[in-house]
């Protein structure tokens, strides 16, 4: 295939120049100012539209639907919205990380994510990418995730790994790392990973520094107050995640990756100046210091994001004794207080079948109609979803503060998004990436080869990912079309993507204008194993 008459911005941030790009099959085979078509070659025009290198999602959950027996329905929105290669296993909560015989499988996904109708279950990375090498709609980098791990040997359990456990846990982590796992992920937000110490953590940290590739983490609070600490008052708990994370990279040539860096509640929004002056300060000292963000100013989340490590781990009978809830409505109400954030902000997605009423509404509005008090609503919502509901919550970030990231050289782009089956979907699966262009070509975000260069080239640095992430020859065809005029005028959240024309997957046309190739997409996808 020969595509001729292209603005290609070639992933490196350099300038974009007008081209021809020769395919042969899943590779680029040249890149040339002009292109002679050969006999029997298949010649597509694309009349000034320009091409990226497909769009890579930096932060992505996709490795719990590549093993679904139909995958493609939460491929879909990614591909309309120019993607063609996923980081996946992000926050801990990876699809891998087990031993065959591990009585905790089950618990894997926290709460989040399951193995209800996959085509199985893929202990370890070597089997996981068996599995879905050439088998699912896109291709996928994995990352291996402490919480799978650590739940692996221990299940939820809210104390220090005894030895043997931890060396299991270290044993898997590695397993995975020497089998193309391109970093590991930490995801200190969720259980059981909310009860590794520093020491653990230090621990996993060296593995990477070892094979050199990236710790992803979740910190432990996102927000200036929150369950993770006991001290409503003094140093804003987001600022002592992060120097949690500080503390255990510095010394290391750690490559830490700080997950979707949000300040969740109004209050939490003046600690982004110290936050990127901690990850400056890092990277002076030799750690690899980056993060990631998404174009939305909401999240997504469990609904026990906003509950306390030590009430978590109570029983349901605990959970419910007057002195433990005084307790726990304390702490909430004064932690709304001091972050200006509250159960207004809480917007419920999906809690179950029977409650679709709640759907799309905050916990504010559910106490209302069902007069009782935020806090009684808030906990029924989590007792009805067996503690497994999902909540949209905001505000997370602003425009400003997004658009300041975008002009930095640290951060790379991502969704974080997932397509549930039920109740109210994230933003992010539809425009994410659309609108970062669209800041570009608006000028509220960096330059447009810059802000494609982290979706792509930089990213693909970052993890290692080998053959993605430029226009080059030799590297794979993955290839994304836009057309400027429409990303500059079109309005966003609309609940669909806009201004992507074509997207090809290792050489394979698999979008063209709204149309997806289905059949393609079957097979499309192929597994990116890292260093090996």
């Amino acid at each position: 295939m020969l595509l001729k008459n292209a603005m290609i911005y070639d992933g490196s941030g350099d300038m974009p120049r007008t081209g021809d790009i020769r395919v042969e099959g899943d590779r680029i085979q040249a890149v040339e100012a002009k292109l002679s078509p050969l006999p029997g070659e298949e010649v597509m025009d694309l009349g000034g539209l320009s091409v990226a290198p497909g769009l890579i999602d930096a932060h992505s959950h996709n490795d719990w639907f590549a093993i679904r027996k139909e995958p493609l329905s939460s491929f879909e929105p990614f591909i309309r919205q120019g993607i063609t290669t996923f980081v996946a296993g992000n926050c801990g909560l990876s699809a891998i990380g087990f031993e065959p015989d591990s009585p905790h499988a089950d618990l894997l996904g926290g709460g989040l994510f399951s193995f209800e109708e996959t085509t199985g279950r893929y202990g370890t990375a070597a089997e996981y990418f068996s599995a879905v090498d050439g088998r699912m709609p896109c291709n996928l980098a994995l990352l291996a995730g402490h919480c799978s791990a650590r739940a692996a040997v221990s299940g939820k359990a809210n104390r220090p790994l005894t030895p043997q456990e931890e060396a299991g846990m270290l044993s898997i982590l590695e397993k995975a790392l020497q089998q193309g796992a391109a970093g590991i992920s930490l995801g200190l937000m969720y259980e059981p990973g909310l009860y590794a110490q520093k020491e653990e953590l230090r621990k996993v940290a060296e593995l990477c520094v070892r094979y050199n590739r990236p710790l992803t983490v979740h910190p432990r609070a996102n927000s200036a107050v929150s369950m993770a600490y006991p001290e409503l008052l003094g140093r804003s708990h987001l600022l002592r995640a992060v120097d949690e994370l500080a503390d255990i990279a510095k010394g290391t040539k750690l490559k830490l990756q700080y997950s979707h860096a949000i300040f969740v509640g109004r209050r939490s929004f003046r600690d982004k100046v110290e936050f990127l002056g901690i990850m400056k300060e890092l990277r002076e000292q030799g750690v690899d210091a980056m993060f990631d963000i998404y174009n939305e100013t909401l999240g997504v989340s469990v609904i026990t994001v906003i509950l306390p490590a030590w009430y978590q781990a109570m029983s349901p009978e605990e959970k419910r004794k007057p002195l433990n809830r005084l307790k726990l409505s304390v702490l909430v109400y004064a932690s709304s207080l001091l972050l200006g954030f509250g159960f207004k902000d809480i917007e419920v997605a999906y809690i179950g079948p029977g409650y679709e009423r709640y759907e799309g509404k905050s916990v504010h509005e559910i106490a209302r109609m069902e007069h009782m008090t935020d806090l009684k609503a808030y906990l029924m919502l989590c007792e009805a979803s067996q503690f497994k509901g999902r909540v949209n919550m905001g505000p997370y970030s602003t425009r400003e503060i997004i658009s300041d990231f975008e002009h930095n050289e640290n951060c790379l782009y991502m969704t974080d998004a997932w397509v549930e089956p039920h109740g109210v979907q994230n933003p992010a699966i539809y425009d994410c990436y659309p609108k970062f262009l669209q800041d570009a070509l608006k000028g509220t975000g960096d330059t447009l080869p810059n802000t494609i260069r982290r979706m792509t080239g930089a990213t693909a640095d970052r993890f290692q990912l080998p053959g993605r992430g430029y226009i080059r020859p030799g590297y794979f065809a993955d290839l994304t079309v836009f057309d400027e005029a429409e990303l500059r005028s079109a309005t966003p959240d609309q609940g669909k993507a806009f201004g992507i024309a074509k997207v090809f997957i290792n050489g394979r046309l698999v979008l063209d204008g709204d149309k997806l190739c289905e059949q393609a997409l079957l097979t499309a996808g192929r597994a990116v194993p890292v260093g090996v």
